[in-house]
């Protein structure tokens, strides 16, 4: 046993802010209320549903994550959040129809008293969504002041010990890292100057960081991935994370690619397309939306084939991604992938992966595990990237200079041993040749007492 880290206990209640309460919140909101409830499990969820190797194989200690790691208790957890439209989570839980309306109703009473606050919004972000239930303000810096407002009427009204803030809302348009986002310096007066290069969802990283909620980004937007708000991480001491939900086709991607890599297989060709209907679906149909989830979607195969390291096989991949608008579908995502593999002699293979899956429904137990690790990380001291959350993100957020790491069984077994780390655990590193020099021993003992 290595020495533990001394991690805070989760005392009290954790606040679960949410910018963004339409289908991804509300999904995530009523499977927490209804697995309290006992109506349903929280099925995907790591910290609920999956467990942890401790020790030897031969030892069997293998825990659920939540008996192993303190965390917060589903029963600790308190919902709040923003949403450009002032539906109370029952209402958005309807219009977004992804739950059936006959769970939505047995969770009626909790799921009306939670409203959101009004969001921040510029619609130069997000163009196909019309906000009504906006903050106004002479400045940036008055949305950003406005938003701690927020979190500090939040967290006493609602007796909250400790938050976190996960971001639910939509993919804004597409952003190049510019010289407002290089300092805090020049950021803060980038807030007080109206910078348009400041997008909304840098507004909340902000507003977050100086209050010293840890933050998370579910979508691909730039957010917390500017070295300005590394900066304030690290001096307000707040754990960051993202970006971007690995939910539908990307999760596949990540399953399936690492799998051929791993057998030295060529890659020709990959292509990808995707319907769906949800407000995500109507936000990504605006070209300089649709550009920043492509980024999102398109470096996850860059690093697990990697072009320069094994030309023969990887040098010639042709990676297209499409994402189309198709109503009928609402949350009910489809994708299609025909993957052009080759294997000994070149000789060429395909493979189809028709995915019909439901977004929300993914994503959901992503928001909790993420809520849940995050407030650990606070906890433990973890301060500014926390690179062992890859696992859930399309585009993880490394150290400046560090290739992300996109193989999610290494992703899971850096997350797990991150786990086994904080609380003075043995890592694992599945070498497994100890168990095997033991037998070797043994037989050696045994062989002079035939003769």
């Amino acid at each position: 046993m290595s020495k533990q880290i001394e991690i805070k206990p989760a005392k009290g209640k954790l606040g679960i802010l949410t910018p963004g309460m339409g289908a991804v919140a509300t999904t995530f909101i009523a499977g927490v209320v209804a697995a309290r409830k006992g109506i349903a499990l929280p099925i995907g969820s790591l910290t609920q549903m999956g467990t942890i190797r401790l020790g030897k194989r031969t030892e069997d200690r293998n825990p659920l994550i939540k008996d192993f790691a303190p965390l917060a208790g589903l029963d600790d957890i308190v919902f709040g959040g923003w949403d450009v439209y002032s539906d109370n989570v029952y209402e958005a839980a309807l219009e977004a129809k992804v739950l059936e309306r006959p769970l939505v109703e047995a969770l009626k009473e909790d799921l009306q008293k939670i409203s959101p606050m009004k969001a921040v919004f510029d619609k130069k972000y997000v163009r196909n969504l019309d906000g009504t239930h906006i903050k106004t303000g002479a400045t940036k810096m008055d949305l950003a002041e406005q938003l701690m407002a927020d979190i500090r009427a939040f967290k006493a009204n609602n007796g909250c010990d400790r938050v976190v803030m996960v971001w639910c809302a939509s993919t804004e348009a597409y952003t190049e890292p510019s010289d407002v986002h290089t300092t805090l310096e020049a950021f803060e007066e980038g807030l007080r100057n109206n910078d348009e290069r400041i997008a909304p969802s840098m507004i909340y990283v902000y507003a977050a960081l100086k209050s010293g909620v840890p933050f998370a980004n579910g979508a691909p937007n730039l957010s917390c991935d500017i070295p300005a708000m590394l900066e304030l991480a690290h001096k307000t001491k707040t754990p960051i994370a993202g970006k971007d939900f690995k939910t539908g086709q990307t999760l596949m991607k990540t399953i399936v690619a690492p799998g051929l890599h791993a057998r030295a297989l060529g890659v020709k060709g990959w292509f990808s397309t995707n319907i769906l209907g949800n407000r995500d679906g109507a936000v990504l149909d605006a070209p300089e939306n649709f550009k920043t989830k492509e980024v999102s979607k398109g470096s996850v195969l860059d690093g697990i084939f990697n072009a320069e390291q094994q030309p023969d096989l990887y040098g010639e991949i042709y990676h297209k991604i499409r994402i189309n608008y198709y109503p009928p579908h609402g949350d009910n995502k489809e994708s299609w992938d025909n993957i052009d593999i080759f294997g000994w002699l070149g000789y060429g293979m395909q493979i189809k992966i028709n995915f019909l899956c439901r977004d929300s429904i993914l994503a959901a137990p992503i928001v909790l595990d993420l809520a849940l690790f995050m407030d650990l990380a606070q906890r433990a001291g973890m301060v500014g990237i926390q690179e062992w959350l890859s696992f859930y993100f399309k585009a993880p957020q490394t150290a400046p200079g560090l290739p992300p790491q996109h193989d999610i069984f290494k992703q899971l077994s850096k997350l797990e041993n991150t786990l086994r780390y904080l609380m003075g655990e043995e890592l694992i590193t599945h070498l497994g040749l100890n168990y095997y020099e033991d037998l070797v021993k043994e037989y050696e003992e045994m062989i002079p007492a035939h003769h």
